[in-house]
């Protein structure tokens, strides 16, 4: 009987861990090692060693961050932990027991200055905490890792709390919403980057990748299509991010302008295609029960 490879999932709670887990669900070549962080502290390397020199994995995908982007501004240290340490942690175990390493990435590694897609190719400069402590982790990654994937995502949703339950929520009680137009980027599907991880997994095509569905919108513009999606009546007022942020109580990271990842090492590398983003929206909706 062949033995499935083990893939030890970190952040295995999180909308892409629930995704990676449906992906491999029925997989007989694969089977999943689900931790958060009562099961490993990615950020203590000898509980990172230990773990992963018990299950001995194929690979390690690692879901696990500091996503607060406005949190990350005050609690520097954990972000640093977390983003930074964590994924050298588990660079050093996935290269000391030969298993591949699958980390992912934020579109907030850039400062959001640009007019056109960013490449792989492009100098990362990020502005906030949560972009300098998720770069810093990908250095890491790079120093510490051998067999490795970077993916850079962004606008991420999918089984868990989001912007577009946020947005659908808010319909529920409300007749109009502000939301920021001056902010774009390319809303992703977790299912749809979960696609792309089950794709390059099983390669040799190491390196740093972009991953988000294509296409290009604002988050004003998103939420509309949302409500279109879900038969919601509700008003969507465009507003810009400084009006936006005059009302948020507390430290306010600065968030980037314009994030949209080209997926340009995909289209060099592989013939692999993200879905557009009104397509995966559309089918993320169709599938939530209201």
């Amino acid at each position: 009987m062949i033995m499935a490879k083990k893939i030890i999932v970190t952040g295995c709670n999180g909308q892409l861990g629930r995704a990676i887990n449906k992906i491999y669900q029925d997989s007989t070549e694969y089977e999943c090692v689900n931790t958060d962080v009562r099961e490993l502290d990615i950020t203590k390397v000898d509980a990172v060693d230990r773990f992963v020199s018990d299950v001995k994995p194929y690979a390690i995908i690692n879901c696990a961050a500091h996503t607060n982007v406005n949190g990350c501004e005050t609690d520097v240290d954990n972000a640093y932990r977390i983003n930074a340490i964590g994924p050298r942690n588990l660079s050093i175990a996935a290269t000391r027991y030969h298993a591949k390493l699958m980390h992912i990435s934020t579109d907030y590694v850039f400062d959001g200055h640009a007019s056109a897609p960013y490449t792989e190719f492009d100098a990362p400069d990020p502005k906030a905490v949560y972009g300098k402590t998720k770069l810093a982790g990908e250095n890491f990654v790079k120093e510490f890792a051998r067999e490795y994937y970077i993916i850079r995502t962004a606008w991420l949703y999918g089984d868990g709390k989001n912007f577009v339950k946020t947005m659908l929520g808010l319909s529920e009680n409300h007749d109009k919403v502000t939301v920021v137009g001056d902010q774009f980027g390319s809303p992703t599907s977790a299912d749809e980057l979960a696609k792309a991880i089950a794709y390059l997994l099983p390669t040799d095509n190491f390196g740093l990748f972009h991953g988000t569905c294509e296409g290009i919108t604002n988050w004003a513009d998103f939420t509309r299509e949302i409500y279109r999606l879900a038969g919601k009546s509700t008003v969507v007022e465009t507003v810009t991010t400084e009006q936006y942020d005059k009302n948020v109580a507390g430290v306010v990271a600065p968030r980037p302008a314009y994030s949209v990842l080209e997926n340009y090492m995909l289209k060099l590398t592989t013939d692999y295609m993200f879905a557009d983003w009104e397509k995966a929206i559309a089918e993320y909706i169709k599938d939530l029960s209201f």
